[in-house]
């Protein structure tokens, strides 16, 4: 017989009671992402490579290892194919986006959030996967409408942080850096190289390839051997002019008057080639040495390299199996248990616990109907092993009288209740 059929390398299933986490996470994400006046976007899952090619950087280690892409063959072998990419991350398919719609004709700041996949063919490791899920956010418009002001970024960041705590994450940590404009970032990668020239045959192989591609990207690397080298070489403040000096200092200075608590992290880079001036990461203890839970910044260029308009903007990523994993180990967000279990009894007792369980659902009671074969014991038992909260017993007996018994499965006591009052006896007091 043939071997079963397996999920892919780097992927899997994700199944209940897990995705009661999830479904917390996404639930708490959209309430406060519309308290800030986000609107969702859906962006495809394929996009041309082009767009990640001139957005995100040949050279970074996404474009030229990770992404998956293949040809999509014209049908005519006169007609050229064209090469697709699965999204490796969303930025650029929200920018694109943008600029296919128009979406400057509209009045304001364009403020968008997405939840779903990515792809990057990448080694699967804690909290890594193939497939991983990405809860994000843009703020993107032209700078006649403010895009450019460090006020959105405070305002993005207070918003992460207002976030963070609403999902009852404590101990995170707002690292903070400015990477500066485009001709920042040439002098520093000019300073980068020549103090790299004499000692990167000492760091591991992918900074000596970093050292050549993508200079800045050497900072980003976790390997313990080479921080020494690392923490020696030029610091990006160092080479920030002044527009972008005073930008960043007016971001320190509105986070200090709101509170939200940072510290600055003079190596902190993001490795993509579209981001300016603020880049941030927000880490947790609790997720060992790869320890960040979301990271973002400032791409003031994007929108023209891709042949739109000047349209400024910030964003950021969560990765969503990371932040889940973390409220699972720290948090100890659990999964809402089922409400009730009404057990049957008695021949034709189906029907009335179908018409009862329809009644409690409508009041947003979670509910289990059981089967009338049960006997009373075997009920409860398997009441039990399914995790509700409640056993309600329904027989000829309560139907007539309108009297339920009502037992609480974790205390063993019960009580008689009125058809009208169950709701309010299981459900939490609002």
């Amino acid at each position: 017989m043939a071997g079963s059929i397996k999920a892919v390398r780097g992927t899997r299933d994700l199944l209940p009671p897990e995705t009661e986490t999830w479904n917390f996470v996404e639930a708490v994400v959209r309430e406060v992402f519309r308290v800030y006046n986000f609107h969702e976007i859906r962006t495809p899952i394929l996009e041309d490579l082009q767009l990640f090619q001139r957005s995100v950087g040949e050279e970074t280690d996404i474009v030229s290892k990770e992404m998956f892409a293949w040809e999509d063959r014209a049908r005519a072998q006169s007609e050229k194919g064209q090469w697709l990419a699965l999204r490796p991350e969303n930025t650029a398919g929200v920018v694109r986006a943008y600029i296919e719609n128009k979406l400057w004709e509209r009045p304001g700041l364009q403020r968008f959030y997405y939840i779903g996949p990515q792809f990057r063919r990448e080694r699967p490791q804690k909290g890594r996967y193939r497939q991983f899920y990405q809860i994000g956010a843009e703020v993107i418009g032209p700078p006649t409408a403010g895009s450019e002001s460090p006020a959105v970024d405070a305002e993005v960041l207070e918003m992460l942080a207002t976030l963070l705590d609403r999902l009852g994450i404590q101990h995170w940590i707002l690292e903070l850096n400015s990477v500066g404009c485009a001709a920042d970032r040439q002098r520093f990668n000019e300073a980068l190289r020549a103090a790299l020239k004499d000692v990167v045959h000492k760091m591991c192989a992918d900074c000596q390839r970093r050292a050549v591609t993508n200079p800045l990207r050497v900072l980003d690397c976790k390997v313990p051997e080479d921080q020494p080298i690392i923490e020696s070489l030029p610091k990006m403040n160092e080479f920030l002019d002044e527009g972008c000096r005073a930008h960043f200092e007016e971001v320190r200075k509105i986070l200090t008057a709101v509170g939200v608590p940072f510290k600055i992290n003079n190596r902190l880079v993001r490795g993509l080639d579209y981001y300016t001036r603020t880049a941030f990461e927000f880490t947790h203890g609790g997720l060992g040495a790869q320890n960040a839970i979301l990271g973002g910044g400032r791409y003031d260029g994007l929108s023209e390299s891709l042949g739109g308009p000047a349209a400024p903007g910030i964003g950021f990523a969560i990765g969503e199996d990371r932040l889940v994993m973390t409220l699972q180990e720290t948090a100890g967000t659990a999964a809402r248990s089922v409400d009730i279990y009404i057990a049957p009894l008695g021949t034709g007792m189906n029907v009335e616990a179908a018409r009862l369980a329809r009644e409690l659902r409508r009041e947003s009671v979670s509910v289990i109907v059981g089967d009338d074969s049960f006997r009373l014991k075997k009920s409860l038992e398997t009441a039990s092993k399914t995790g509700a909260r409640y056993a309600l017993i329904v027989g000829e007996n309560e139907i007539s009288s309108g009297q339920f018994a009502l037992k609480n499965l974790g205390t063993g006591e019960q009580i008689t209740v009125a058809r009208n009052e169950i709701p309010s006896k299981v459900l939490p007091a609002k």
